[in-house]
């Protein structure tokens, strides 16, 4: 078996000469083009060989894992819009669901696959669409008569590999289960599929050797892609690396097949367990939007993505895939409004605080250059923003930010002046989890934009009830200190104190111009 550390060698060079070369993240040198997609095109789409080694395929799962996700249940047509959604981002593989699952899921997949998997663009682009099913034929056929009408179809027939798994859900010996491997492979091309992405349930928990062994059977039954998942999310990063090491070094025939990974997110490591199989030889990755899924969810197309994205050619060896990134966001949106699984604020990429700023240093340093606290541009996964960066006015924010904002919102400041709303703006900010550009204009105009007051009101009597007019006494003052009382009815007890407020007014300037 080759050694972890020779085949992880050029990852460790990578990260080194991306920090030493002073990378920043808001040049145009070895990044994406300005729509957002990578500037090599898309490889010719081949099931079990990718003609560039360096691109990386990306299977979306959101429709299927993704929506396995307690409560996260969504209608055909949502599915539908999503699976369009997804064609703007240029997935490579929409996982459109489990046909077998209800009448529902098939009728789901069959329109996505007659829909969504015959619309090609100007550039051939059309997107595998594929199903799950269970290693048995039953599975198979109804998987296969809801995929076959799209023009790239792909089965999953998957089954589990581990002890735990084999021995109390199946219950069944490992020589039974490899038996079905391959004859559902089998099956399964029989059927006329010649794209199968063959998916071992449990394959971090599951002996080496066995594991080696049902990979190298189904190879040589038909299978086109070899998925392996981290089902329950056990593996760190390493050790998944080093699984999917030994799997490239011991399979015979897996230089014939692409590896895929699908990880879970259980102790939290499951973008960190899918960049470092795609750096140990994997080349396709399973994910889904927002990170969606079975219990603690799946790892995060976006995270996935722009990992590459950000740090494919610095530090992880040319990597790269075919989204359009710009599409990031909606599709974010759009998951997250059908699925009703609301993200943190803090989820990384596309929670909503993932491009705010509070911190005065931070806003300090933005105001300078923007890649002194963003690794990525927002723009770059569809944020439409403004002057720059996005500033969150807080108590932790500084002179800078609030100067800059003021100048945005039109007010141009004398040093004393912006002294004075700065000191009210963080009385203020001190109480308020955020200042708003009301509360600005507000701070402004009392401080800056302060007008002397012409009347002082001295005295005020109302009388109201159920029944008639209210009406009302004012004693109002005048800077220079003369006295004038007024009294008048109204519609209730406002508008009467109001009426006599008038007529004191009206009087005294009347006078004045007499």
């Amino acid at each position: 078996m080759a050694s972890f550390s020779a085949l992880t060698t050029p990852l460790g060079v990578g990260i080194g000469m991306g920090i030493s070369s002073g990378y920043n993240p808001y040049s145009t040198q070895g990044k994406t083009s300005t729509d957002g997609t990578h500037p090599r095109s898309r490889p010719e789409y081949i099931p079990n060989h990718i003609p560039d080694p360096s691109y990386v395929r990306i299977l979306d799962t959101t429709l299927r894992d993704g929506e396995q996700s307690p409560g996260a249940a969504m209608t055909s047509d949502q599915k539908l819009g999503i699976a369009r959604q997804l064609v703007k981002l240029g997935v490579d593989i929409i996982d459109a669901g489990f046909p077998s699952a209800s009448q529902e899921d098939f009728n789901a997949v069959k329109m996505i696959a007659q829909e969504v998997g015959n619309d090609c663009d100007a550039d051939g682009y059309v997107p595998v669409i594929a199903a799950l099913c269970r290693c048995n034929e039953k599975d198979i056929t109804t998987a296969w008569e809801a995929v076959r009408y799209a023009k790239k179809p792909r089965l999953i027939p998957f089954i589990a590999t581990s002890s735990i798994h084999m021995e109390y859900k199946l219950n069944k010996t490992k020589e039974e289960v490899l038996q079905i491997a391959i004859d559902m492979v089998k099956f399964t091309r029989s059927l006329g599929c010649d794209d199968i992405e063959f998916g071992v349930e449990d394959a971090a928990r599951s002996d080496t050797e066995f594991l080696y062994k049902i990979l190298e059977e189904v190879i040589k039954a038909g299978a086109t892609t070899l998925c392996i998942a981290d089902t329950v999310g056990i593996t760190m990063p390493l050790e998944f690396g080093e699984m999917i090491a030994g799997i490239k070094a011991n399979v015979p025939g897996v230089e014939n097949v692409i590896i895929s990974v699908h990880c879970h997110n259980d102790l939290g490591h499951a973008t960190a367990n899918t960049i470092q199989a795609a750096c140990v030889g994997a080349r396709q990755l399973e994910v889904t939007i927002n990170g969606i899924g079975e219990r603690a969810g799946n790892a995060a197309f976006e995270e996935v993505v722009m990992a590459l994205k950000c740090r494919g050619d610095h530090a992880l060896g040319g990597l790269y895939t075919g989204i359009n990134t710009r599409h990031i966001l909606k599709t974010s949106r759009m998951v997250e409004e059908c699925s009703g699984m609301y993200l943190q604020p803090h989820k990384a990429l596309v929670g909503d605080n993932s491009f705010l700023h509070e911190s005065g240093i931070h806003q300090a340093g933005l105001l300078k250059h923007r890649g002194t606290y963003e690794i990525i541009s927002p723009e770059d996964i569809g944020h439409e923003r403004s002057n720059g960066a996005n500033m969150v006015l807080g108590k932790l924010s500084g002179r800078h930010a609030l100067k800059n904002r003021l100048q945005e919102l039109g007010y141009e400041l004398r040093d004393d002046e912006l002294e004075s709303v700065f000191r009210n703006f963080k009385a203020m900010a001190g109480k308020k989890k955020r200042v708003t550009d009301v509360d600005l204009k507000a701070l402004v105009s009392d401080q800056v934009c302060h007008v002397e007051p012409i009347w002082k009101l001295d005295d005020l009597q109302v009388t109201c009830g159920t029944m008639g007019s209210s009406t009302a006494s004012v004693k109002l003052v005048t800077v220079h200190g003369s006295t004038h009382v007024a009294c008048s009815v109204g519609v209730g007890p406002v508008d009467a104190a109001y009426k006599a407020i008038d007529l004191i007014v009206k009087g005294f300037h009347g006078k004045r111009m007499g």
